[in-house]
């Protein structure tokens, strides 16, 4: 069994899509990072770094209990695990490439995109021009990459795929006021609404609205998301 904690965003997406492709029997625990359970001390005892998603499985190496936090060591871990969606041997090298250029590149940059359009303070033209364009950049890698392909590594999908789709979701907020996000790439537009037609992920969208997480953008919504821009009690000398 697997204990899987999500909130609905990008990264958790890629492991509810995995376990819905893959049928691998799993728990959902929603953590409501809009309220700050990310922070409490046991959702710090499976993830330290305080973020989703994280699983828990019940029978890990040696048939003993294990974590395992950040989305793309996730997607390794259970893909070795059940040898699914992993890829042929031989693509083994390209998919890693792949899926560490999505974890260090494609999904920071969109997420800062996100963020500095969507949640800092106006006037940050900068830094909205920086983490939009380098966003983009790594579209149009993407997309040059995956012409005459089906999929981003070898001839199956794989936990790449996954990958690249959890992000490419929000392309609609990554380039904000887009009248079609992804227009401007049109292999990764095509690739995009393949992946997107499987029926796992309308299962992984349903499991993302199963439970009711806050909505509103408070006070206490800024402080439990950026907890990094707000003084620490020790720094206060509280």
């Amino acid at each position: 069994m697997i204990r899987f904690y999500f909130h609905p965003t990008p990264n958790p997406a890629k492991i509810a899509l995995f376990l819905e492709e893959t049928g691998l029997a799993f728990e959902a625990v929603p953590v409501d990072t809009s309220k700050g359970e990310q922070h409490a001390p046991a959702f710090r005892a499976v993830n330290p770094n305080g973020k989703v998603p994280a699983i828990i499985d019940t029978e890990g190496p040696g048939g003993k209990e294990a974590r395992v936090f950040d989305s793309t060591a996730i997607l390794i871990y259970l893909a070795d695990k059940t040898g699914q969606l992993g890829g042929a041997l031989e693509d083994r090298p390209e998919l890693l490439s792949w899926l560490l250029f999505i974890a260090s590149g494609l999904g920071p940059f969109s997420g800062q995109a996100v963020h500095f359009q969507f949640a800092a303070p106006e006037g940050l033209d900068y830094a909205v021009n920086r983490y939009r364009r380098e966003a983009e950049r790594h579209y149009q890698v993407l997309n040059d990459h995956l012409e005459g392909r089906d999929f981003i590594v070898g001839e199956a999908f794989t936990i790449a795929d996954i990958s690249a789709w959890g992000w490419l979701d929000r392309a609609s907020r990554v380039r904000k006021g887009a009248e079609d996000p992804l227009g401007p790439f049109p292999e990764l537009k095509r690739w995009f609404a393949g992946v997107d037609a499987r029926p796992a992920v309308a299962r992984a969208r349903a499991l993302a609205k199963s439970h009711a997480f806050k909505a509103v953008n408070d006070e206490e919504t800024k402080r439990a998301l950026f907890p990094s821009n707000y003084p620490s009690a020790s720094a206060q000398g509280v």
